[in-house]
């Protein structure tokens, strides 16, 4: 007669339970951040993006009006004719004008001391200055 051996299946204990939690929390220890870093860094490339998209409409814009709209008008010359704008032939943005990646509306302006347009994101903290995330975006580069 063979000897049948019987194998109790057992669950983990509980040592091999925590000492996996504690692999699992020191694993996202080091990787959450630099996850959470990443999505920064990907809200601010979309600004940039964005930022890029309106200064094209705007020289767009330019073409058919002869000018750019000036501070008053602002982005809003872009889906709705402003008066006296000879030759507009929007709208330029499809959409409406876009809130940046956190929310808040661009800035805009016309003429700047230096006689160009400026298109502003005031970053995650919504107001000027900061720095990282917090960093003002704009088209001054």
């Amino acid at each position: 007669m063979q000897k049948k051996s019987f194998r109790k299946n057992r669950g983990f204990t509980l040592i091999e339970l925590l000492v996996v939690l504690a692999i699992l929390t020191l694993l996202a220890g080091l990787v959450g951040p630099r996850v959470l870093s990443q999505l920064g860094g990907a809200k601010a490339k979309s600004a940039v993006v964005q930022i890029a998209d309106i200064e094209k409409a705007l020289e767009l814009y330019k073409l058919d009006v002869g000018r750019f709209p000036n501070s008053q008008q602002g982005l809003d010359a872009l889906v709705k004719a402003p008066a006296g704008a000879v030759g507009w032939a929007g709208p330029y943005l499809k959409g409406g004008i876009p809130k940046d990646p956190w929310g808040g509306a661009y800035l805009y302006k016309y003429p700047t001391d230096r006689g160009d347009i400026e298109i502003l994101s005031l970053g995650s903290d919504g107001v000027v200055g900061g720095e990282g995330e917090a960093a003002d975006i704009n088209n001054q580069r």
